[in-house]
């Protein structure tokens, strides 16, 4: 393990959220190295991204052993938090440790119980897709994840989110699921085309078939159910839809096409779809590329 000088002027104790970026080592920032080198522990989150074992072990030999740690470590963390009362504790999550709540959480926990937590920002796939794509980042709208069906049950949400930014012309960011089993520990399966697509239609099929049986006791529903009702009578061939593979990595790459033909393209190790909205001339222009 590389020496390095405590520059950063880290406390002796505390926890520290390490930014790892889209999937490589060399796209870490300096100080999230710098960072992980001082550490006495390393933990990797495992289960809201993952990085490629082959750079993983290129940060462990550059930064120290790291242990991986699933679900139940992060969202009960009273061993994480006890061993960061007594040391310092590098908690290393891919992309950039805030956009996900499950860290915001823990970041509040260690607040309360008066642990010191400092944060190193790291590239998100937020800002990689968008301008990647040659989208325009003002123009998308709320993000959502594909989901596995979890003991057969079928999430709807996801598409209402992408419903009514379709409804507003605004594009959305749908971030692929890891997990089939939905629990958090392990045996992560990173959704593919195809797999996503499938869920796409089950929710559709599952919104078609409960369409009277939707809550509209506010605006907010009635505008839902109006956006629901133009998504799902819009057939797959027309559904546009950006394929992002491995952003951010030597292996990165995008596919403009539509939901019928994305069933049959071979995604990456990591994946994610942009759902087009209302597009200005700049962005067809732009999007001719991925074609």
């Amino acid at each position: 393990m590389t020496e390095v000088s405590d520059s950063l002027n880290l406390p002796k104790t505390g926890l520290i959220l390490i930014g790892m970026g889209p999937g490589k080592f060399s796209s870490m920032t300096i100080e999230a190295k710098q960072a992980a080198k001082l550490c006495d522990t390393l933990r990797y989150e495992a289960y809201t991204a993952l990085w490629p074992q082959n750079e993983l072990d290129l940060l462990e030999a550059e930064c120290g052993e790291i242990t991986k740690v699933m679900r139940p470590e992060i969202e009960t963390p009273e061993l994480l938090l006890e061993m960061a009362k007594n040391s310092l504790v590098g908690l290393l999550v891919v992309g950039d440790p805030l956009q996900a709540t499950t860290h915001v959480d823990l970041q509040l926990q260690a607040a309360e119980a008066g642990i010191e937590c400092i944060t190193f920002h790291g590239i998100s796939i937020t800002t990689i897709v968008t301008g990647a794509l040659g989208l325009s980042n003002y123009k998308f709208g709320r993000q959502t994840t594909l989901t596995y069906p979890y003991g057969g049950w079928v999430a709807t949400s996801p598409l209402e989110v992408i419903a009514m930014n379709m409804s507003l012309g605004q594009h959305t960011l749908a971030l692929l699921d890891l997990d089939p089993t939905g629990a958090g520990t392990g045996q992560q399966k990173p959704m593919m085309p195809a797999d996503a697509v499938q869920s796409v239609v089950s929710m559709i099929d599952k919104l078609k078939n409960n369409f009277d049986d939707l809550l509209n006791d506010s605006p907010y529903d009635a505008f839902k159910i109006e956006s629901l009702r133009t998504i799902l009578n819009i057939p797959l061939n027309d559904f546009r839809v950006v394929l992002c593979s491995d952003m951010g990595t030597p292996s990165q790459n995008i596919v403009s096409t539509n939901l019928e033909a994305l069933s049959q393209i071979n995604g990456g190790s990591m994946n994610c779809l942009v759902f087009l909205g209302n597009m200005s001339d700049v962005e067809e222009k732009a999007l001719l590329r991925w074609q």
